[in-house]
C-alpha cells in the first residue's frame, strides 16, 4: 500500500467510526475540505500534515491516533 492509499483508508474509517463526512471533519478543523478532496481524486500526492491535523482537530481524534495503524509502518515506495 502507498502512503496515498493507507491516508485515505484511514481518513474513510474515521469518517465511519466518528459519523462525519470529509467536509465537515475538515472545516470543524478549521481548514477547506479542498486540499483532501484533492488527495482523494488523485490530483495530488503528498498531502501537508497540517492538512491531516486539521481533519484529525474536526474528527475529535489525536495525530497519533491517526497514525495508529499497522499498515503506515509497512508502506511501499511512493513513485
Amino acid at each position: 500500500m502507498k502512503t496515498n492509499e493507507a491516508i485515505l483508508k484511514r481518513i474513510e474509517e474515521i469518517c465511519k467510526e466518528k459519523g462525519k463526512n470529509v467536509c465537515k471533519a475538515c472545516l470543524n478543523g478549521g481548514k477547506s475540505p479542498s486540499a483532501l478532496y484533492d488527495l482523494m481524486k488523485g490530483r495530488t500526492k503528498c498531502p501537508k500534515v497540517t492538512t491531516i491535523k486539521s481533519f484529525c482537530e474536526g474528527a475529535g481524534i489525536t495525530l497519533s491516533e491517526f497514525f495508529d495503524r499497522d499498515y503506515f509502518n509497512n508502506l511501499d515506495d511512493d513513485d
